[in-house]
């Protein structure tokens, strides 16, 4: 029986790399491929789902497909350079380094080694499998042979909200408009620009309006220096930062929020735009990268992130009660493109036809 080994840097648990991967290992094994895991690393919580990717030679096996889930730098990329087997990339992309120059050269040094590997992993595969058409774009640049687009695995419909924080969130609302992003504070998500927007919008709409910026600071400066900012335009009570929310709790903010706001520069997918559609909430976002691939017809697609243009979105979004219907329907239908089964069914109809072709050469 032919085997599809997934091989990924580091397998976390409440990560979209993470889920995606032992979701595709499912989703293999159903279809009848033997299908492990194997990492550089892996939490506490997932040790018993993976194997160490230098423990693979041992168990290699003629036929096996091994398929990487790049998205950041790793010595797994040189482990599977240096191996026979074939090789399928599932691309989810790595952020331009240019992004991090002045702000945090360490990540700026990381992500330029992420995007060195991938440039030269993506003529040595025989496949490319890529969340969007960007990032299939990308691959198909750097040389890879050929490509497929299916978006990433992720089971929304699993997810419930957090009765207990919603109750909480919906005491705390208060009568202004509540803005919410979702994603890294990080210079490529461009969080300063939202602040700016968010500052007009209270001088201009709604001064009572707040701020909701959920995600993990992963760059020091900029954090900090996005803190700087939102004091020096006298916004501290009208914007707050949270991390480490559970899915239940992540599902209740975006339930609380009237309107999801992404000025975001680079995307290879956007998970939180499916996030936003699955709870209901009218999106205004960037034409950037793969946003508007991803979102659809299902928000407010901006061609600039000047303060006037969003702003004036945000504030159509909020007095036209006609077109929220119409987003949030919209978005209800989006996301039937992205159902797990749907999504799951495509991966393997791939890496089937993959192998399938394979024996007919061989």
């Amino acid at each position: 029986m032919t085997a599809v080994h997934q091989f990924v840097p580091a397998l976390l648990p409440r990560d979209a790399t993470g889920d995606h991967t032992r979701a595709l290992r499912d989703a293999l094994r159903a279809a009848g491929f033997n299908s492990d895991i194997f990492v550089e690393a892996a939490h506490d919580e997932l040790q018993a789902e993976a194997t160490y990717f230098e423990e693979y030679p041992s168990r290699a096996q003629p036929g096996d497909i091994l398929l990487y889930q790049l998205g950041t730098s790793s010595p797994v990329a040189e482990f599977l350079l240096g191996r026979p087997e074939p090789l399928v990339l599932d691309y989810h992309n790595v952020t331009p380094e240019e992004f991090y120059a002045g702000w945090e050269e360490h990540t700026r040094e990381k992500v330029a080694l992420a995007r060195a590997q991938v440039a030269e992993l993506a003529p040595a595969a025989v496949l490319g499998i890529a969340d969007s058409e960007f990032n299939a774009s990308e691959l198909a640049t750097l040389g890879c042979p050929a490509t497929e687009v299916v978006p990433i695995l992720v089971d929304l419909a699993a997810i419930t909200a957090d009765a207990a924080e919603a109750d909480r969130l919906a005491k705390d609302h208060g009568r202004g408009t509540v803005w919410l992003f979702v994603g890294r504070i990080s210079p490529n998500k461009v969080q300063h620009r939202l602040v700016a927007a968010f500052w007009l919008y209270r001088q201009m709409y709604d001064a009572d309006a707040r701020l909701h910026l959920v995600g993990p600071a992963v760059t020091p400066d900029y954090v900090d220096a996005l803190d700087a900012y939102v004091a020096e335009l006298g916004l501290t009570d009208a914007v707050r930062r949270v991390e480490g929310l559970s899915a239940g709790q992540l599902a209740a903010w975006y339930e609380d929020a009237d309107v999801f706001v992404c000025l975001s520069e680079h995307e290879g997918f956007c998970i939180p735009l499916l996030e936003a559609m699955a709870a209901g909430t009218p999106v205004v976002a960037l034409d950037a990268g793969a946003v508007g691939e991803t979102l659809g017809r299902a928000g407010l697609l901006l061609d600039s992130s000047r303060p006037s243009v969003v702003a004036a979105a945000v504030d159509r979004v909020r007095c036209d009660h006609d077109l929220v219907e119409h987003l949030v329907a919209a978005g209800r239908r989006r996301l039937a493109d992205f159902a797990a089964p749907v999504t799951a069914a495509r991966f393997v109809d791939v890496l089937r036809r993959l192998d399938t072709e394979r024996s007919q050469v061989a």
